[in-house]
């Protein structure tokens, strides 16, 4: 869960290719800057109405929707899971071309749905419907040497409950940097993918000191998963510039706060007892506490009040507005959305996310009120660190 550190202050000047590591330009950034002008997040899939991204390093390329269903809410705390609604959700998800599932080893069932889902894609849709099916999982190891068959067990077990030969992308998360076994557990999954197991190598939570060292080791990740909201703008103080040098991409979560950027929390007094909606999921009580490190509930009114106002010009709701101007952000790939199969849906809400612009007076009013917020790098750390402070 997530930790606040309000003593930390962390320095933060520009990064540049002198800052990331040496100059001249670093081996390792040599062969990653070329493919930007190829396809990059900010060129190829920031039209409005693009729904895909490509996410690549070197030869190792695969695409995903720009919008993933986020599996979290799978792992209990949400409401209980029901196996055969939550795939008949998967597959209402699919055919509305949300088609991308973002899921972890430590999800509950989230794995094992989907195995069940994509055998049902199999045999019960085209084959270009399943062409367009992507299944992202996390490995979350314990803190134990990295050895070769460690690692392979762990992966094929993945593999196993999710019922494919080749992982789309292995997202891989590591609690403890001063351990350096990452850097082996990373050549070993590097390793298996060029023994097909695995399709593409990427990171979740890792901070942008990290990202260039993995990156030095020639570690092909094509994408970090962090989390990135208008409140959480950690990402863009760093990241995204070393991002945009290498060709790696962004996937955010928490962007639309577990549901805190939402009409169900505009205009309420959580100040009070009992006075606003209740608390009563583990993703809406860890965001709150970001609410809190960022500015209180108050300046978060605000903000909503002025996201309800672009909502209602542009006939959407406040989620769709918070998600797209976090995907019209540089380095983002893609934003998550979870999903509670089969207890709620948001499928059309989530579809307009495609559809809308936000112009220059949309964006200049939640720089405006976002702006007076603090600055979570400088409160809590880098991308990642809540995970990682004590």
């Amino acid at each position: 869960m997530l930790a606040l550190y309000p003593s930390l202050s962390i320095s933060t000047p520009p990064l540049t290719l002198k800052s990331v590591h040496h100059n001249p330009l670093p081996r390792f950034l040599r062969p990653l800057v070329r493919c930007d002008a190829e396809s990059s997040s900010a060129s190829a899939a920031k039209e409005t109405g693009s729904r895909r991204a490509t996410l690549r390093n070197g030869e190792d390329r695969v695409d995903i929707c720009r919008v993933l269903n986020g599996m979290w809410q799978t792992s209990g705390g949400w409401g209980r899971i029901d196996r055969d609604d939550a795939v008949e959700a998967m597959l209402r998800h699919c055919d509305a071309g949300l088609s991308t599932f973002d899921m972890a080893d430590h999800y509950g069932p989230s794995e094992d749905l989907y195995g069940i889902f994509i055998n049902r894609v199999r045999r019960e849709r085209p084959p270009e419907v399943l062409d367009k099916v992507r299944g992202l999982t996390k490995w979350v190891p314990p803190p134990v040497k990295m050895t070769r068959s460690f690692v392979e067990n762990s992966i094929n077990v993945s593999r196993k409950r999710m019922d494919v030969v080749s992982l789309d992308i292995l997202q891989f998360h590591w609690w403890d940097y001063s351990n350096p076994g990452y850097l082996d557990a990373l050549k070993h999954l590097t390793d298996l993918k060029d023994e097909g197991k695995i399709k593409t190598v990427a990171l979740t939570n890792f901070d942008t000191e990290r990202l260039a060292k993995i990156l030095e080791n020639e570690i092909p990740v094509v994408s970090n998963q962090v989390q990135h909201s208008i409140v959480d703008m950690r990402p863009q103080k760093k990241m995204a510039e070393l991002c945009r040098l290498t060709g790696v991409q962004l996937i955010t979560y928490g962007t639309v706060m577990g549901g805190l950027l939402s009409e169900k929390f505009l205009d309420t007094n959580l100040t009070i007892p009992f006075a606003g909606p209740p608390l009563n999921t583990p993703s809406l009580q860890k965001y709150k506490r970001m609410v809190d490190a960022w500015g209180g509930w108050s300046l978060f009114q605000t903000l909503l009040q002025t996201l309800n106002k672009i909502a209602a010009k542009h006939m959407v709701s406040i989620p769709t507005v918070a998600v797209r101007y976090i995907l019209d952000q540089p380095a983002v790939a893609g934003s998550m959305v979870g999903v509670r199969l089969g207890l709620a849906e948001h499928i059309k809400d989530t579809n307009a996310i495609f559809s809308i612009s936000l112009d220059m007076e949309d964006v200049a009013s939640i720089l405006e009120v976002s702006n007076k917020g603090k600055d979570l790098m400088r409160v809590i750390g880098d991308c990642g660190d809540e995970y990682r402070r004590a």
